[in-house]
Order: structure tokens, then C-alpha cells, then sequence
């Protein structure tokens, strides 16, 4: 009798050691308040959700958007040690009472994800407008996407914590809609010569770095908020900008290279650029979106 009990406890103990790896790898999220910047009066939670296949899924739900308008939305950041974090009014280099793209950008780092609605989530569709979510008549907004593992940069997952969401769009003479009789028109498109591209389609309206629960490893350092010494380094080396749809980015130091990133956010615009002239407008197929959408 003893060796048949024997027997039967080994399938006990196979079952107890394949049972640790599971409840090992279960998943981890992390959470992110999204606070207002420049004025939006918007606001949201979102949270982030690393699976045991290595995903991301990602849930946002915000208010106080711009209605019935795109949102550009990204993860920005790094996993590389820069210093990157939330932006106050002292990066308002122009003093004009709005942080810009250009001016935030320094900050809080560079597109690591676009939260594009469908297909390609690099940082090439960081402006394909026709791809970002859509507010609804009251300005609230919902997004829920899983990113496939072999979609997601390097770094992702094992350094979540680092980076944090940035949400774009304001509505800064109170209309309802973007428009140049706000801030006039886009600076990015100015330096390139493009017209027609109101700066309120493109200002940061919320920021939130992620907080709570741990997921990967720990932080290198994106999430601080020193004195800056890493972040303005000249010699840190990143990538600016959004490069032209479906081509390599360039890395560079983001000082002295702001034009590059310009010129690039900008040819997004020009691709884009009868989406993006129909949604300021609120025209009925801008509309139709929105329904199908709910």
C-alpha cells in the first residue's frame, strides 16, 4: 500500500509546482490620475493593466474634453533615466499663459505609445487624428484598447511606472470646439508654413503620472520631479517628434531640435488634414462617428 500512496502523491506535488508560476505572473496594473493642464478644466482616471502575455491594456475615462472633438492621447516618457514628468506653468517659455506641445514636450518626454483607437499604436500615428478617440456632446470621454505585446515598444511593460498620459485638445475662448479665434494658429504649423491648424487642436489639455501598485520593475526615473539636471542635459540622447507616417524616427538630443519635431507633427496634420478640418467643424459625418463608436 505504501508505494501506491507514493504514486498517487506525485501528481499532487506536479500540481502545487505549476500552480506557483500562475498566481506569479498574474496580472499588474498601475493607475494614473489625468490632472488639467492649461486651463482645460478636464480631468480623468485611467489604468494600465501589464497581462501574464505580456499586453497592455489600457482603460481611460475623462471629462470636461472639448465635445464632440479628437483627442490626441499618448504615453510619453521613458525607460531609459531620463527625468521626465507632468509640466507646471514655468514651462511656458513664451509667457503666453498656455504650455504648447513644444514647450511640454521637453518635459514630459517624447511618445513612447500613441492610444490610437485601431491599428498602429507607434509614435508615427502620434497625430493621426482620424484614429484618436473622439469626445462625446458632453465632453466625456471613453477608451479601452489591449496592445498586443509585439506591439509595444521595448522597455513597456518592465518600466510602466515611468511613463505616464498625456491627453491633447483645449478649448481656451470657451466655444465648444477648436478654432483659431482662440489661440490662433498652431506653432508647430506656422514653422512649416502650413495654415489652418488652430494651437488649441494641439495644446495639452491633461496629464497624469502613474501611481499605486507596482508593475515590472522599479522605476528609473521617469516619474521624478528633481530639479530637472537629467531632463535639460544636452548630451541625453531621445527621439523628438512624430516622423513622417510609416518611417523611422530620428533620435537626437531635444535641444536645438525642435524644428525637426515641428516639421514632422505637422506632415500629420497635412496627411490628416480634411479629418481634422471636418471634425473642427462639427460636420454631420463627425457626429455619425460618435454613434457608431457608442
Amino acid at each position: 500500500m505504501k508505494p501506491s500512496r507514493t504514486l498517487l502523491a506525485v501528481p499532487a506535488a506536479m500540481a502545487l509546482l505549476f500552480a506557483v508560476p500562475t498566481a506569479a505572473h498574474a496580472d499588474e496594473s498601475v493607475h494614473v490620475q489625468l490632472d488639467p493642464l492649461n486651463n482645460s478644466g478636464a480631468s480623468g482616471t485611467a489604468t494600465l493593466t501589464a497581462t501574464d502575455r505580456g499586453d497592455l491594456k489600457i482603460s481611460i475615462r475623462s471629462q470636461g474634453l472639448v465635445p464632440n472633438s479628437p483627442h490626441a492621447q499618448h504615453l510619453h516618457g521613458s525607460t531609459g533615466g531620463m527625468d521626465f514628468h507632468c509640466p507646471d506653468m514655468s514651462a511656458d517659455t513664451d509667457g503666453n499663459g498656455y504650455v504648447s506641445t513644444e514647450e511640454g514636450m521637453p518635459v514630459y518626454g517624447d511618445i513612447f505609445v500613441s492610444l490610437t483607437t485601431k491599428g498602429d499604436t507607434s509614435k508615427a500615428s502620434g497625430l493621426a487624428v482620424d484614429r484618436m478617440p473622439l469626445s462625446d456632446a458632453k465632453g466625456n470621454l471613453a477608451y479601452n484598447r489591449t496592445i498586443p505585446a509585439a506591439d509595444l515598444p521595448d522597455g513597456t511593460i518592465a518600466h510602466l511606472k515611468d511613463l505616464h498620459i498625456v491627453e491633447h485638445g483645449i478649448d481656451a475662448n470657451n466655444n465648444a470646439k477648436y478654432d483659431m479665434d482662440g489661440l490662433g494658429e498652431s506653432t508647430l504649423a506656422k514653422s512649416a508654413g502650413l495654415t489652418g491648424i488652430p494651437e488649441e487642436a494641439t495644446d495639452p489639455a491633461t496629464c497624469g503620472m502613474v501611481s499605486g501598485a507596482a508593475a515590472g520593475s522599479v522605476p528609473v526615473g521617469g516619474v521624478a520631479t528633481g530639479d530637472g539636471s537629467t531632463r535639460n542635459d544636452g548630451s541625453g540622447m531621445y527621439a523628438l517628434g512624430i516622423a513622417l507616417l510609416g518611417a523611422a524616427l530620428l533620435g537626437a538630443a531635444f535641444l536645438g531640435r525642435r524644428r525637426i519635431f515641428a516639421d514632422s507633427v505637422v506632415h500629420n496634420f497635412v496627411v490628416h488634414n480634411k479629418v481634422v478640418r471636418n471634425l473642427i467643424a462639427h460636420n454631420s459625418s463627425a457626429r455619425n462617428r460618435i454613434n457608431d463608436e457608442r
